[in-house]
């Protein structure tokens, strides 16, 4: 299972309104109750790029983000040339709009055996051998 940006963000932003899912999934993901559970590094550059506009200076993003990589049981795989490339063909493959949901789908196919990624974000269930859970009904 790979969480997409959307639910790590919620976790470390003060107030949204996917925050206490997110925050739920996160404290299972700390508990060990699904072992190993995978991130895009993509993500972390997606956040601080989103970061100005939830008001953080460079320093609070760094703290913010940082924080994310130090949440036991959840891995994040470096980024490949593979995984630039698997990018690049879905974005064209599938129509995808957003470099970052390419990278966030090519991570998760490369990296999760079960290929489910964790997301709000419905440009994910047209993408072959991909399946979106909703972050509310994980458990």
């Amino acid at each position: 299972m790979l969480l997409e940006s959307d639910v790590l963000f919620a976790h470390i932003k003060e107030t949204d309104w996917l925050k206490k899912d997110a925050d739920r999934l996160l404290s299972e993901v700390e508990r060990g109750s699904f072992g190993t559970i995978y991130a895009s590094r993509e993500t972390l550059h997606e956040l601080y790029y989103l970061s100005p506009k939830v008001g953080w200076k460079p320093q609070e993003a760094l703290s913010k983000i940082a924080s994310l990589t130090q949440i036991k049981n959840l891995s994040w795989p470096p980024t490949t040339t593979d995984v630039d490339l698997l990018a690049l063909s879905l974005l064209s493959t599938y129509d995808i709009s957003s470099i970052f949901d390419a990278y966030h789908a090519a991570a998760c196919l490369l990296n999760d055996p079960e290929h489910i990624i964790v997301s709000t974000d419905d440009v994910y269930d047209k993408i072959k051998n991909l399946t979106r859970v909703e972050p509310k009904s994980v458990h």
